[in-house]
């Protein structure tokens, strides 16, 4: 069975504690696991890895395979001698509660800065082979990325767009003349990514050891400046100067009356079928390199998806397309075998469109989500409800684009409240842990709840308010030693109960 009867929790590793300004993929998560696996958990879900640009947010990557420098262990380097305890001696007094990125980002470059000078110095003969070997190995989409980032950084981190035309159309001269001008900058960020992967293969592969598997996150569409984008105009719905002719969204509904205007860059799905599909079938094969399990965000695009005119200031004007659907996952399963997918299948749906989906679903064994903050705002018959769920499902007790469960307490209706006492049997008081019971004792082979409710956190712990940017979105953090050995026993107690132990 791809899902078993299992649990597991969903922190990002920026989230994680410890003295650098933001969580890395040092000791600290080796710490997470090693509570994951007391715990009798089975998961740990975390956000896309990829490198952020403006608004830190990782569903707006820079590249679609890239992973984070900033999640570079310093720790980890001086293990490996590219830095000394000494580089560490002057660590500015970072807040610990959350991520400062505007303070953090320039001196952790700088001191990445520092390991990459260390690096070419010092590397022994062993280092250097590992180096090149991950360069070969990665080279399909390393050479475009690492140019990619090269080229940013000398623009002062301008959109790729508005870099001087020979450049953004990749004119064969002139990407050769920057190869030759940024040769050093492209090494060093071919470094950083060979630190990030380094790192976090560790990481999993500690976690698999402990009989915790990965689960990650590909977002449908890559934001408009991204490597991919630049790299590969042919693959979507640009005009001949490279400017968007239609971009994602959502309709109107009873969230929003305009609809949101997300203005990614729309895919041509007739080009990337001609191409056998190359590009996804690479990015699925790197999602598993890098976690066992891969969440989709906004799967419905598959089946069909909203486009909307560039020009347009609002989603309202936009029609729905049908998605590539079962011809895509045919492709990736011939190539990577059956693979193991959860399915963001949140938003309204129309009854074709709902039944639509679900069938690509289930024709491939991909579960869907329920979320329980969504479930006691209606009736018995809601579809979010424990009680009319079945077995393939994903249950949580929310996500990183939800309030805390005390959160969403705080602000529910007075309705919605009656009902969730009712329906969980609960005063309220400790309503977290009532909504993680809930998703436990649930049929639902997958339970899974944020670090944020296992610490019973209130909204100052929100990860992420859609529709809005910059902080305090995604600056959350964890504090040391919050997940105690207490904790631990008691969700694995919880865990056992009802179920969800590896045996």
């Amino acid at each position: 069975m791809k899902f078993p009867r299992r649990s597991g929790i969903l922190l990002h590793p920026t989230s994680l504690p410890g003295p650098y300004g933001i969580g890395d993929l040092g000791n600290a998560a080796f710490a997470f696991v090693d509570w994951l696996a007391a715990a009798g958990q089975s998961y740990w879900q975390v956000l896309p890895l990829s490198p952020t640009g403006y608004g830190d947010s990782p569903y707006q990557g820079l590249s679609a395979f890239a992973g984070n420098p900033l999640l570079i262990s310093p720790d980890k380097l001086i293990e490996e001698g590219f830095l000394s305890a000494a580089d560490l001696h002057d660590v500015p007094e970072f807040p610990r509660e959350r991520v400062d990125f505007g303070w953090l980002i320039p001196w952790k470059l700088g001191l990445l800065q520092r390991a990459y000078d260390n690096f070419q110095a010092h590397a022994t003969g062993e280092q250097r082979a590992e180096f090149e070997t991950f360069t070969a190995a990665n080279a399909s989409w390393l050479e475009d990325a690492a140019l990619f980032l090269a080229l940013k950084e000398a623009h002062n981190r301008s959109a790729w767009y508005e870099w001087e035309a020979p450049i953004r159309f990749r004119e064969t001269q002139a990407i050769a003349e920057a190869k030759r001008a940024l040769a050093d900058e492209i090494a060093r960020q071919k470094y950083l990514q060979w630190q990030f992967y380094e790192q976090w293969l560790a990481v999993k592969k500690y976690a698999n050891g402990c009989g915790i598997g990965i689960i990650g996150d590909i977002p449908i569409y890559v934001a408009r400046d991204c490597c991919d984008v630049w790299a590969h105009p042919e693959l979507f719905a640009l005009d001949e100067n490279l400017n968007p002719i239609v971009v994602s969204g959502v309709p109107p509904d009873y969230f929003s009356e305009e609809g949101q205007f997300w203005g990614h860059p729309l895919y041509r799905w007739d080009v990337m079928e001609a191409q056998g599909f190359a590009w996804w079938i690479e990015r699925f094969q790197n999602a598993f390199t890098l976690g066992d399990v891969a969440r989709i965000d906004h799967f419905r695009a598959f089946y069909n998806y909203w486009e909307v005119p560039a020009e347009a200031k609002t989603a309202r004007g936009g029609r729905w397309r049908d998605g590539v659907g079962e011809t895509l996952f045919e492709a990736v399963t011939l190539a990577l075998g059956d693979v193991r997918v959860i399915a963001e299948d949140l938003g309204d749906f129309d009854a074709e469109s709902r039944a639509g989906l679900d069938a690509l679903m289930k024709r491939f064994g991909f579960p869907g989500m329920k979320i329980l903050q969504f479930a006691f705002g209606g009736t018995a018959e809601a579809a979010f409800l424990p009680h009319n769920y079945t077995c393939e499902w994903v249950v949580y007790t929310g996500t990183h684009d939800n309030d805390t469960a005390i959160g969403w307490w705080a602000s529910a209706s007075e309705a919605e409240r009656k009902f969730t006492q009712k329906y969980l049997h609960t005063d309220g008081s400790d309503i977290a842990w009532d909504l993680m019971r809930a998703a436990w004792s649930s049929v639902a082979n997958t339970a899974m709840t944020t670090a944020q409710d296992v610490l019973r956190l209130g909204n100052e712990a929100r990860m992420n308010l859609p529709g809005t940017s910059g902080p305090p979105n995604w600056c959350w953090r964890m504090q040391a030693d919050a997940l105690n050995e207490e904790l631990g026993g008691q969700l694995k107690e919880m865990t056992s109960i009802y179920g969800r132990l590896d045996a």
